[in-house]
């Protein structure tokens, strides 16, 4: 038996595929690097980390926080995965380029091969034919199948390009997030849109006997499981080696993120029914294709105790991301042995702009981390702690000023506006607490609360081995201009002149 949501983690827009008795989960990770997480899994309940299909993506002034510019909320979204002839394949866009990627490997490990489609695709979904022809479907609202060259290079010179489903003047979310399937020989196309009358987030279904025929359906999926009128969908469904089907999709959780769900599928004729009665089950039980397989964690703590692969490079743990493209001239954890050392590379107004922040996703309903900080490299005007990381953040940080050091609270709030009203704005940083201390060595805490809808951070200083509150608790929430759930970062920045450094000592992370 199991609980829905899935994992307590923002892993949204999923996409799901199983190759022989495993399972393969990609997801949005933006302008997380390493980038495009793929997860694999034996019961479609637990997961653990397979890999990243690329280190970065483009070296763009955006992709590395570089000029005042970042590319929060863009980079890449809502992949496709899909496995032909013996090749993994992922397709998806990001917002900022403006371009259509396509990765090959053979493995989900990698190496992937990475080239361009011709053309932008929101959503898209890769589809391969039982003749070899291969196809993407993709757009919001008006969704367009286009046959696609051998290559898949771009459009096929004479081939199908088509509407296959429209949404005209929708007043909210039209026809978007589509995953395309042949099953026993009918075309099925799963879309997320809003209800007309209110934002709610719903899952629907059109089929067709052939790729030029018309396309029949409507909604399938209109259920919040009691949480915020937010509605479970956009996902891909896949099947079980025993025959049962499900459907992985995801459900925005405040300021956690977008976590999957999997609603169970049965077919009436040739309709696909999710859920139970029209619901989706708290509570399902599955079978897992190795039931004595132990995962690896999706966050852990680190010692930072690393020495070079057989590659020669240093390879962090997995639940690792940084927040955009990292400036490897800058970040070491063989300088000082079982450290983390960031070094200082540019003056920042506030932490979203320092290079080289280290996070790891927060998880619902308690969490939270905490990480020993060695100041002694510190200079005038320096940052450096831990931060729930989202567009309204808030940090516990240790800084310096004419020689002494003090503990400060800080953050950005967020207008009471909904996500989709406000579009992300955030107001000023502001500093809420500042307490002197003695000694430049620290550990610092961060605290998530997701419990009855709280979305709210703490933090605290280790003091005569108590945790001692710093500032007031922060409000967190999930806004377009981040577009992530929040996560714990481990960050470093400079506000008057560069050249410091700050260690990092024995991160932990727990859960409740």
């Amino acid at each position: 038996m199991f609980k829905n949501p899935l994992m307590g983690l923002d892993y949204p827009d999923v996409d799901v595929i199983r190759v022989e008795d495993t399972y393969y989960m990609v997801s949005t990770t933006m302008y997380f690097m390493p980038g495009c997480v793929i997860l694999r899994s034996y019961d479609l309940v637990n997961w653990e980390i397979a890999g990243y299909v690329y280190e970065t993506l483009e070296e763009t002034p955006g992709h590395r926080l570089a000029g005042g510019q970042n590319i929060y909320g863009q980079g890449m979204w809502a992949a496709s995965l899909r496995y032909h002839k013996g090749t993994f394949y992922i397709c998806f866009v990001a917002n900022d380029t403006h371009k259509t990627y396509l990765f090959q490997s053979e493995s989900v490990e990698g190496p992937w091969r990475k080239q361009n489609i011709e053309g932008f695709y929101h959503d898209a979904a890769l589809f391969f034919d039982e003749d070899d022809r291969v196809y993407i479907i993709a757009g919001n609202s008006a969704i367009w199948l286009t046959e696609l060259k051998s290559d898949l290079t771009g459009p096929k010179e004479g081939g199908i390009r088509r509407i296959i489903v429209e949404d005209k003047d929708h007043p909210s979310l039209g026809y978007e997030g589509t995953h395309f399937y042949k099953i026993n020989g009918r075309y099925y196309a799963f879309f997320i849109h809003s209800l007309r009358t209110e934002w709610f987030r719903t899952e629907a279904c059109f089929s067709s006997d052939s790729l030029t025929g018309e396309f029949t359906g409507g909604d399938i999926l209109q259920d919040d499981m009691g949480f915020r009128h937010s509605g479970v969908a956009q996902g891909g469904i896949v099947d079980t080696p025993d025959g049962k089907w499900y459907a992985l999709l995801f459900q925005d959780r405040g300021a956690v993120g977008r976590i999957p769900v999997l609603v169970p599928l049965h077919w009436e004729g040739h309709a696909p029914v999710l859920g139970i009665n029209g619901r989706v089950p708290l509570q399902l039980e599955v079978t897992s294709t190795r039931p004595d397989y132990r995962y690896e964690p999706l966050y852990a703590s680190d010692d930072f105790d690393y020495k070079p692969s057989e590659d020669g490079k240093i390879h962090l743990k997995r639940v690792w991301q940084w927040n955009h493209n990292p400036h490897n001239e800058l970040w070491s954890v063989t300088e000082r042995p079982k450290a983390l050392r960031l070094h200082s590379g540019k003056i920042c107004e506030n932490l979203t702009q320092s290079y080289n922040t280290l996070t790891q996703r927060t998880s619902e309903p308690e969490s939270a981390a905490w990480v020993t900080v060695d100041g002694n490299g510190l200079k005038d005007g320096d940052y450096a702690g831990i931060t729930a990381l989202q567009g309204c953040y808030g940090a516990v940080a240790l800084t310096r000023d004419k020689g002494e050091y003090a503990l400060v609270m800080l953050g950005k709030s967020s207008p009471e506006t909904s996500m989709t009203e406000d579009y992300g704005h955030t107001l000023p940083e502001k500093e809420y607490e500042r307490i002197p201390v003695d000694s430049p060595v620290v550990t610092l805490k961060c605290r998530t609360d997701y419990r009855e809808e709280r979305d709210e951070a703490e933090f605290y200083y280790e003091k005569a081995g108590k945790w001692i509150p710093i500032g007031s608790s922060h409000k967190l929430t999930f806004k377009l201009d981040h577009f992530t759930g929040c996560r714990f970062g481990l960050f470093y920045y400079s506000t008057k002149e560069t050249g410091g450094i700050s260690d990092f000592l024995k991160f932990h992370y727990e859960t409740v």
